[in-house]
């Protein structure tokens, strides 16, 4: 009974020094961190990690030297095998902070919240699917480890190495989506096709890239939805990216307007609304005829903007107030249909066609000459010469 008390007290003994020492660890790095961004990120991320991982190692010790009155007993095989399991996971938790600490030392330099910031977020796309990847693989190495201090899994997994080959084809087979998921994933991250944060069209909706993960996709669209996609639907279905090289870009706004449309008259008054309004970035404002077909023109405006955000409402604008220049200003400009009334007396030389030669009037008795095919024209004399004959044909005139 005493050896036990002993071993109880000296396991709370070697807890209590390993959590005063990672204290004092903590107030040290805590204090270095004032002008160390790597010390204050492992002061916020790795603290309690690290206290567990260092609780449990001293436990660990403190058990194994104190029991050596009961070695080859089952009950501290079975403590020192849980403590051993702890320690696994504990140093599997403390390794994953670490790689966070490093990986969010590194997202601090390149600042997303910048004009230019296509390479800050091409760096944190990459950067965010790799810890997705290493916590991953750091959690399944620890469940490895761990199911390998048991003597039966030990002794299974040379039965289950010999039929490698079997197992991994059927496993490919089984996760063949989500294995296309994983690697499409990766594909997008190293490939730059889509970043975080970037402005894309898909499926005929406009949003922006909200998180990336090496499963799927989450695209928040401008009405506050979301659209959840594979990733796999990035490298196999085409979709419009409005930001891959830079977060500027081009609308347009279109009218259809009567021919009588003053364009250079809407043209300065475009430049005069870009000019004053800050949603324009000063690049592109131009105004042009595209098409002029169908009784009516099309204009169209070009205009540019410093991200997607300001472009559609600048759109919007362009469109409100040229459509009310036009109304109040130009109203002649507005589509028409027109419509002519005339006859063949008309006036106007295109309501008349002038005959080639003079029109013989019928009498009552007689077919008009646009009732006959052989007579009653030159083309009708001449067919009904040829099938009738001259002669017979000038005594049935006769």
């Amino acid at each position: 009974m005493q050896s036990y008390l002993v071993t109880v007290v000296a396991a709370l003994a070697a807890a209590a020094v390993a959590l005063v020492l990672v204290q004092v660890v903590h107030r040290v790095t805590r204090r270095l961190g004032r002008r160390s961004l790597l010390m204050t990120e492992l002061t916020e991320h790795s603290h309690r990690s690290f206290q567990v991982a260092a609780t449990v190692v001293a436990v660990q010790i403190a058990v194994r030297f104190t029991t050596l009155y009961a070695v080859g007993s089952p009950w501290r095989q079975f403590v020192l095998h849980a403590l051993v399991l702890a320690m696994i996971a504990a140093t599997a938790w403390l390794v994953a902070s670490l790689l966070v600490v490093a990986e969010d030392t590194a997202l601090a330099r390149f600042r997303v919240d910048v004009p230019n910031n296509r390479h800050a977020r091409r760096v944190r796309t990459q950067v965010v699917l790799l810890r997705r990847l290493t916590i991953a693989v750091i959690v399944i190495l620890a469940v490895g480890v761990m199911l390998m201090t048991f003597p039966a899994v030990r002794g299974v997994g040379a039965g289950v190495l010999t039929s490698a080959g079997v197992v991994a084809a059927v496993a490919a087979l089984a996760a063949q989506s989500l294995l296309g998921n994983v690697f499409a994933g990766l594909q997008l991250a190293f490939s730059d096709a889509v970043r975080l944060d970037d402005v894309v069209v898909v499926e005929g909706e406009w949003g922006r890239i909200e998180e990336l993960t090496l499963s799927y996709v989450v695209v928040q669209i401008w009405d506050d939805r979301r659209l959840i996609l594979p990733t796999s639907y990035f490298t196999s279905k085409p979709f419009q990216n409005w930001t891959r090289t830079e977060a500027a870009v081009l609308g347009t706004a279109e009218f259809d307007l009567d021919w009588a449309v003053p364009v250079q008259a809407m043209r300065e008054e475009l430049r005069r609304l870009c000019e004053g309004t800050e949603l324009w970035d000063g690049r592109v404002c131009v105004l042009q005829v595209t098409d002029a077909t169908g009784g009516t023109v099309k204009v169209r405006a070009l205009v540019s903007a410093a991200d997607a955000g300001s472009l559609w409402d600048l759109r919007c604008l362009v469109r409100e107030h040229l459509v009310t220049w036009v109304r109040d200003h130009r109203p002649t400009a507005l589509p028409r249909l027109r419509t002519e009334v005339g006859d063949a007396t008309g006036p106007l030389p295109w309501q008349s066609v002038q005959p080639r030669r003079p029109v013989r009037r019928p009498t009552d008795t007689e077919a008009p000459d646009d009732a006959r095919v052989f007579g009653g024209s030159d083309d009708g004399e001449a067919r009904s010469e040829v099938f009738v004959g001259r002669e017979d044909h000038a005594e049935a005139r006769r």
